[in-house]
Order: structure tokens, then sequence, then C-alpha cells
């Protein structure tokens, strides 16, 4: 079986787990939202925001680095792989406890800082979220590095499904927003431990150690510093401006920005399967000498990544109120704008989804932090300012501007390690603008007609097929061969 056709089997793989993801999302997403009053829906995803922010901390780029080094030694010196696993799974467990101890410490003032009395039991029962999360995210980057695609999808998931089931049904029992968290949680748990096993067997128990290199631990160790930058820049990135919506505008704007955003997070499936599955492989490829191949595989994933999300983002913009109001109901209309301006967000975050971890799994993780650093700055200082002044659209137009340049910092970092076409990008671009814009005419004119589920699905339809002959009449897809290599 040749690189393609690999790579083709744990895209399939990951791009499944990712649907089942999406779906299961999606369905606790809008059930959620029916379920709960919107407060108490804001209430829930303020407090899944603190969370999440303390769980990039406990992280502290272990896994991310642990996968680096296997990707690397798995290749040229499989002995070293116990020896990776075993310190990395400790410095994460350490770095849990630590975190989990501190938000212990100090959920109680985090909430009233807020000024939300009401997040206090959610954080403490958070502690569970933290440690089982961080712990499942260390699994799932490990298996990462050593290309088991497919296991890592499985967990993925199954983790999607059982929380979906536990956080509806606890929150149909009458449990509210505490049920549904004690879902995430329980999800989580059983998901990590799972993994934990699966790796144990099938990657530590059966590889013959040899003598640790030298200066191996330090190596790790040091190449979590870059990757803990990025990771405390992305949680300012991504979580800081809920906080901030939280905080100057309260819960119900909190909703508002958290559906545009979940709905982009969505979007994101095929992207983050994609990236998934190819950023160990650059590296693997960089390894053997093969730039060139790394190159043009690249090129080519970047070129359909677009092709597929600035139709996409563009038919979003176009149906987004009708399908807020028909989906979530008349109540979560206000998110409209946001979702109409996160859109864009979602086109950019299709190519970072492929480059960033790719650059990690590269060694330039030091380069990317700095790009992360700055656009998470910016970021904070364009929500402080546009929320006030437009309200909760501020929060998304601070997120485009600033993701803007990280997009581009990204790609400028991978032109810098492969031979990237730049001429060749633009014209596919341009190609891609004008399929845009014919596939959107057809859509404009019939929005207007959308009055439930069934003229909404019609409507999507006739973009997707509009799109589809233009891609296929405009050559830029060889459907033959992606259907192939995707069998």
């Amino acid at each position: 079986m040749g690189l393609i056709e690999r790579l083709g089997k744990r895209f399939r793989a990951e791009f499944i787990s990712r649907i089942v993801t999406v779906i299961a999302g999606g369905a606790l997403l809008v059930i959620l939202a029916r379920l709960l009053d919107p407060d108490n829906y804001g209430l829930l995803f303020l407090a899944i925001s603190i969370l999440e922010v303390t769980k990039y901390i406990s992280r502290l780029g272990i896994g991310s680095s642990a996968a680096r080094y296997i990707a690397e030694y798995k290749e040229t010196n499989p002995g070293q792989l116990p020896h990776i696993l075993r310190f990395s799974f400790l410095l994460n467990i350490i770095s849990i406890i630590v975190v989990c101890f501190i938000l212990f410490s100090t959920h109680e003032k985090i909430a009233i800082l807020i000024g939300e009395s009401d997040l206090i039991p959610l954080l403490l029962i958070g502690i569970l979220f933290v440690a089982f999360a961080t712990i499942l995210r260390y699994v799932r980057k490990t298996l990462q590095g050593f290309e088991s695609i497919e296991a890592s999808a499985v967990l993925y998931s199954t983790n999607s499904i059982i929380r979906f089931l536990l956080a509806v049904g606890l929150v149909m029992l009458g449990y509210g927003a505490i049920g549904a968290l004690i879902g995430y949680i329980v999800a989580f748990a059983v998901t990590s431990l799972v993994g934990l096993m699966y790796l144990y067997i099938h990657h530590y128990r059966n590889t013959e150690s040899e003598c640790r290199e030298p200066n191996l631990r330090r190596r790790i160790a040091e190449y979590t510093i870059p990757l803990t930058a990025t990771d405390t820049a992305t949680v300012i990135d991504n979580r800081f401006d809920i906080l901030l919506v939280g905080y100057f505008l309260g819960p119900l704007a909190v909703a508002y920005y958290t559906i545009g955003k979940q709905i982009v997070t969505f979007l994101e499936a095929p992207m983050s399967a994609l990236g998934f599955t190819l950023s160990p492989s650059f590296e693997v490829q960089k390894e053997k000498g093969n730039v060139e191949k790394a190159a043009r595989l690249y090129e080519q994933a970047l070129t359909h990544s677009l092709l597929l999300y600035i139709p996409a983002a563009a038919g979003l913009i176009l149906v987004a109120e009708p399908m807020l109001e028909i989906v979530f109901g008349e109540t979560y209309t206000g998110a409209a704008p946001v979702l109409q301006v996160l859109a864009i967000y979602a086109v950019l975050q299709a190519v970072t989804k492929l480059t960033s971890d790719s650059l990690n799994f590269l060694g330039r993780a030091r380069s990317r932090a700095i790009a992360k650093g700055i656009t998470a700055f910016a970021n904070v200082i364009m929500n402080i300012l546009l929320i006030p002044l437009i309200g909760v659209v501020g929060a998304a137009v601070a997120t485009v501007i600033s993701y803007s340049f990280y997009t581009l910092a990204n790609v400028y970092i991978m032109q810098l390690e492969f031979d990237i076409r730049i001429d060749w990008l633009l014209h596919q671009f341009m190609i891609i603008i004008i399929i845009t814009v014919a596939m959107s005419v057809p859509v404009y004119l019939t929005v207007s007609y959308i009055s439930g589920f069934v003229s909404l699905f019609l409507v999507v339809i006739i973009g997707i097929v509009m799109w589809l002959v233009l891609v296929i009449g405009s050559g830029m897809v060889d459907l033959r061969r992606a259907v192939s290599i995707l069998k």
C-alpha cells in the first residue's frame, strides 16, 4: 500500500470519527439549548470555557512533545519509545495534580470574580473534567505520533457518543447544567482509561527498551516550553473571548457566541481529521528525505481544503439567520450576525488545522508559539475595545482579524520548511473564488423561501449540487481518484 493509500485509510477513519463527533456534538448542542433555559445554557458553557482554559494549562504541551519524538524515533531508534512514553506520562500526571489542586483552591474565587456564584459547584466537579480530559488528550497525541490514527479515532468518537447519551439523559432527569457536566466527565473518564490500556498493550508492553539516549528527557521537557506557550496563547485566543463576553454582556450573549463558535467547530471536522492524519507524515517524509513529496502533499491538501471551506463559508453567511431560527429556536436568532462573521474564521481555521500541528512535528513549535502569542495579545486587546462598542459581534470581529495574522504566519513558516509554490496556490485561490461566487448566486436567490427544515435542506442541496458541478467541471478534483483513495 502506497503513502497516499495509507493516508487515505487513516483519513477515512479519523474523518468518520469527526463526523460522528459532529453529529453527536451538534445534537447535544441543540438538545441542551432546548432543555436548558438560555441563562443555564450560557452558564454551562461559561463553566466549560473556564475548565478548558485549565485543561490547556494542565497538559503543558507534553503529549504533543511526546508525539513529535515518537514520530522521529519510531523510524530511527524504536528502543527509545518506552522511555518517551514513561517520562512523558509521568510528567503529565504531575502537571494534572498541580493544576487540579490549584483549581480546587481557587474555584470559589474564580466564580466570584466573574460575578456568577452559580459557577461554584460546576467548577468544583470540573476538577475531574480537567484531569480525565487531559489524559485523553495525551493518549490521542501519542497515538498520533505512532500514526495509529484508527485507534485514536475510535476513542474520539466513543467519547462523543458517551458524552451525548449521559449529558442529555442527566439533564432530562432534572439535574440541569450540573448533570450535563457530569456526562462530560464520565465520558472523558471511560475513554481516557481505555485509551491508556490500548497504548500500554499495543505500543509499550511489546516494544523492547534500549539504553536511554543522553538528554532525551531534557529534549522532551524543553520542547514542551514552546508548545505550552502556544497552548497558553490558544487559551487566550479561543476561550478568553467567551470569558470577556460573559464579563461585559452576561450569559445570554455567551450563549449566542458559543453557538456561533460551536457551529464553526462542527464545520472544522474534515480539516481537523486531515490535519491530524497528515501532521506526523510530514515529519516522517522529511526524515526519509522526501521533502519534495511533502511539499506537493501540503499544496494539494491546502488547495482542496480551501475549495471546500470558502464556498461553505459563503453558504453559511447566506443561510445563517433562518438556520438558527429553525434549528435552535427564535430565541437564538440574535446569534446570526456572530455566525456570519465567524464563517470567515472557519476558512482561516481550515488552513491552520492543516498547518499548525504539522509545524509542531517539524520542530517549528517556537516560531509558531511567537505567532500565536502575538495573535492572542491582539485578540484580547481588540475584544476589550470592540465588545463594549458593538456587543457580541465585536468578539467575532476581533477573532477574525487577529486570526488572519496567525494563519498567514503559519503558511509562511511552512514555506520556510518546504518549497511551497505560492504563485500556483494564488492561481488556485482565484479559481476557488470564482466557483464560490457562482455557487452563491442560486443560494442567495432561494434563501428567502426558507420556512422550515425541508426548505432549508433543499436550499443547502442546491448549493452543494452547484458546487459539485463547478468543482468537477473546472477539473480541480479528479472524482474517480478521490473516491478510489477513500475506499
